[in-house]
């Protein structure tokens, strides 16, 4: 295999491999009711074990990602793939909440590995002007993870909620074996300003070491894109509810529990598909980027802000389906085929197209941002830390949204109390847009200095005999 062609197929291994982990992550949402159930607590109580395993994979993504920025990178991956496999596995031999808890909790250690390191690892393919593009495949294919994991647990998981475990952690063992046939990246080796380095059978040295933090965090725009995690993963949190959402819709309709699980998982997925325009958010930044150093966040700014309103509707829509009593295909033909005949469905799933297709330019955008502002050896740690806001964030958003709805549930029943919660936590929208753009006013003079950093390096390379 050349060298080219293997550095194409290690990306795209990669971009595979890290849906994966957020399949895993993606699988008990959807499954809430049947869970609860079996395990005697209510549905809160799972959100709360999905709030503190986000929390758990942020913080364990920072020392994966400070080891992975000191050390060699594939074999990291591969425990990590197989620690969050084992986890998944473990999860239905759970015979009470506590179990079902640490085993969630296992898995979420090793799926801390899989987003910090391969995003240091995916940052060095890919040079600077591409890396919107590149992004937003690697961000599109966690949001396809997710979408994955509802889809599988809602089809697969209605008459017995461990099925989906199962199948995923046998794929995990399998993931962590491809990580053998992918090419061995080396550290800085997509940046231009490093190319003589490389081209002369030069490495580049350069390691993060703890006193390298203090200037880290110094850098103006990792400050603004850390904090905007804690405001748009709050709302980006509250939306793994949306098949939860979407069930008690299709149940008051008169639809049984296990369909309407099967329905709410569905449309979580049709109406998600507009987060595959992130390509899109992607190469915009990428093409205004080049005009305007700020441009990246700018785009991820005016995404940010465009879609709350439209979030807003999409949740108080009706979305009538066809009655009970007439139906007797499978879930997928209903919903799919109410698409074309009910225009309240219709309506809503031309609201979420534009609506994620506007707030997911976010992805792409910020992605790429770490990796212009900070240096090869820095990357792996950042992206962990403005990850571990990341999680706070989304924690705080799945755990106090679901609060949210139980107090809301006794002015309002499902599925109001559901739909006014969600909109609610749109409001958090709203400042994460207004701290993009911040960061464009700080991202030029954070880049140049990136870019001065390198060429002083490999000029004092280019000077060793």
């Amino acid at each position: 295999m050349g060298v080219g062609v293997h550095r194409v197929y290690s990306v795209v291994v990669f971009i595979i491999l890290a849906s994966l982990d957020n399949v895993a992550i993606g699988l008990v949402p959807p499954l809430y009711s049947p869970i609860s159930r079996d395990l005697g607590v209510p549905e809160g109580a799972l959100g709360v074990v999905t709030a503190i395993s986000y929390l758990f994979t942020a913080v364990a993504a920072v020392a994966w990602a400070y080891a992975g920025d000191r050390t060699d990178r594939k074999p990291m991956l591969m425990i990590g793939t197989l620690i969050w496999a084992v986890g998944t596995g473990g999860t239905v031999l759970a015979g009470g909440y506590w179990g079902f808890l640490a085993a969630q909790l296992f898995a979420a250690i090793g799926l801390g590995a899989v987003g910090s390191v391969g995003f240091s690892v995916v940052s060095d393919l890919i040079s600077p002007r591409r890396r919107g593009l590149v992004m937003s495949l690697w961000g599109l294919s966690q949001g396809v993870g997710t979408l994955a994991g509802v889809l599988v647990a809602s089809q697969l998981g209605g008459k017995d909620w461990r099925t989906p475990f199962y199948v995923l952690a046998g794929l995990g063992v399998a993931a962590s074996i491809a990580y053998f046939t992918t090419a061995d990246i080396r550290r800085g080796q997509s940046e231009p300003d490093l190319a003589a380095v490389f081209a002369s059978g030069v490495e580049y040295e350069h390691r993060i070491s703890r006193a390298d933090l203090p200037g880290i965090a110094a850098r103006r725009t990792n400050l603004w894109l850390v904090l905007q995690g804690l405001t748009a993963q709050a709302a980006f949190g509250s939306l793994v509810w949306l098949p939860r959402l979407f069930q008690a819709r299709a149940e008051a309709q008169g639809y049984d529990e296990n369909t309407a699980i099967q329905i709410g998982g569905l449309l979580t997925i049709l109406f998600q598909l507009g987060g595959v325009l992130s390509i899109v958010g992607g190469l915009l930044g990428d093409r205004w980027q080049r005009r305007d150093p700020g441009g990246r966040a700018k785009v991820a700014a005016i995404g940010m802000l465009a879609g709350v309103p439209l979030y807003v509707l999409l949740f108080f829509a009706p979305l009538r389906l066809p009655e009970p009593a007439g139906h007797g295909g499978s879930a997928a033909a209903l919903v799919f085929g109410s698409l074309f005949t009910s225009p309240s469905l219709l309506g809503a799933f031309l609201l979420a197209l534009v609506a994620l297709a506007l707030t997911s330019a976010n992805a792409p955008n910020w992605f790429a941002l770490i990796a212009d502002v900070n240096p090869p050896e820095h990357r792996g740690t950042v992206y962990s830390l403005v990850n571990l806001v990341n999680g706070v964030g989304r924690a705080a958003g799945n755990g106090l949204v679901g609060a949210v709805f139980a107090a809301l549930a006794r002015s309002f029943p499902p599925p109001a109390n559901l739909a006014i919660g969600l909109a609610a936590f749109q409001v958090f929208f709203i400042p994460t847009g207004f701290m993009f753009w911040r960061a464009s006013k700080t991202a030029p003079a954070d880049i140049a200095e990136v870019h001065a950093l390198l060429q002083a390096r490999a000029a004092a390379e280019a000077a060793t005999p």
